[in-house]
């Protein structure tokens, strides 16, 4: 079985194949679970773990003593193509894998301010997540995070001490996340109907926004501006079936390709549900190879 990606949910996927005497092989162009290092808080992870770091090093210490499986470490996968009776993944070396079912796992990516409606800003910006901060970057400092999704509230938890101010601008959609961080002191939340992020001169950022009422005006300025607002899908091209938010369902796909992990659906991002989705891939690559339904 050939796994693409090597967060939670690939990793899952390879340690269940070798548990029914699979073997597989994982493609990963960074390190195993590499988003996990910048978790500095968990609360919703079974396994006694606290942080990202260490369920990190786990899963990694785990898979890396794996015997039925291969690690393709720095390499990504660029296309994928399924046939009757085999996938092929083309790696960005030119090699090609080929296997009896592939497992896609290669999750999400930040959305950029260019890719929502309600932010204009200049051409080609790219900034950070917010979860790629560090204390240092926060530290004294005031930060302006563009959209309201959940990280902020884990790096809110892996910094409890951190005396920082988040300036929070986001539009309306984003109103019901922002619950679990509206009464910490360290958050100013601010909903906008739109907002212009200014090219930067010299140190800081500067915005202007319009406020939900559609009248309101109000200028932001910060130390730096980083991004919560969300993921857009992270797939090789190929034969996979995407719908129309770009995401990738497993109902739908090729019969020999799986989809597990955060590439299945933005309902469904958590550490647990990848792992889950993961073992459950693999499974149905097992039985499927023996002709057998899942649930058998």
């Amino acid at each position: 079985m050939l796994v693409i990606g090597g967060g939670p949910a690939g990793c899952a996927a390879a340690r269940t194949a070798a548990g029914v005497g699979m073997r597989s092989v994982l493609v990963e162009p960074d390190a195993l679970c590499r988003s996990l290092y910048r978790i500095g808080a968990l609360d919703n992870v079974l396994g006694g773990h606290t942080d990202g770091p260490r369920l990190a090093a786990a899963i990694t210490e785990e898979l890396a003593a794996t015997d039925l499986c291969r690690l393709e470490l720095g390499r990504r996968a660029v296309a994928l193509r399924a046939a009757d009776d085999h996938v092929a993944v083309t790696l960005d070396t030119g090699v090609r894998l080929t296997a009896p079912y592939a497992v896609v796992a290669t999750g999400v990516g930040p959305l950029q301010p260019g890719d929502v409606p309600w932010i204009t800003a200049p051409a080609g910006l790219v900034l950070p997540p917010l979860w790629r901060a560090d204390a240092h970057d926060a530290e004294g400092r005031t930060l302006l995070v563009l959209g309201g999704d959940r990280p902020i509230g884990t790096f809110l938890r892996s910094h409890p001490a951190t005396a920082t101010r988040l300036l929070v601008a986001y539009p309306e959609g984003d109103a019901y996340k922002t619950e679990e961080v509206r009464d910490d002191p360290r958050v100013t939340l601010l909903p906008v109907a739109r907002l212009t992020l200014h090219r930067a001169e010299g140190a800081g950022v500067t915005a202007e926004a319009v406020g939900t009422d559609g009248g309101e005006r109000f200028a932001l300025t910060a130390d730096a501006a980083y991004l919560s607002l969300g993921s857009a899908p992270n797939a090789p091209t190929g034969d996979l079936v995407r719908a129309a938010d770009g995401y990738c369902p497993p109902e739908g796909q090729h019969a020999r390709v799986l989809v597990a992990g955060d590439l299945r659906s933005a309902r469904y991002q958590r550490i647990m549900t990848a792992m889950g989705s993961g073992a459950e891939a693999a499974l149905r690559a097992y039985y499927a190879a023996r002709d057998r339904p899942a649930g058998g």
